[in-house]
């Protein structure tokens, strides 16, 4: 296995288990996640959607399987995610969340980007 085979894969397991393990904690304790929700005005009935998002592009991003599509989507989440929750940009923790989920969103369009034209999807 070539060098950049494995830097792909580690690269995808590192950022494909933040998102696995956010899932999975959303799923067996749901309270925390619920009232950060609710306290940014986003109904509780999108935690199942967002728990099935970060599970399964997660583990698509992971396994290898149309990481194109899994990257883009968890891209558009933390982009989402950075604008919805992480606004109060004169909170130091909350500037550092913002901008920690807009670095994810750029690296996880590379990783789309990559994977397409890897695909042949894209031209370069």
């Amino acid at each position: 296995m070539s060098t950049l085979k494995v830097a792909d894969f580690i690269g995808r397991m590192l950022m494909a288990l933040l998102f696995i393990l956010a899932a999975v904690g959303k799923a067996t304790n749901s309270g925390p996640a619920l009232a950060h929700m609710a306290a940014h005005g986003v109904p509780a009935f999108v935690l199942p959607a967002v728990i099935a998002l970060e599970l399964a592009a997660g583990l698509a991003l992971l396994a290898g399987w149309r990481v194109h599509w899994a990257a883009a989507a968890l891209a558009v989440f933390c982009l989402a995610a950075a604008f919805v929750f992480h606004l109060d940009l004169g909170n130091p923790p909350e500037r550092t969340l913002f901008f920690k989920d807009l670095a994810l969103a750029g690296g996880l369009i590379v990783v789309a980007l990559s994977a397409a034209h890897a695909k042949g999807l894209m031209k370069a």
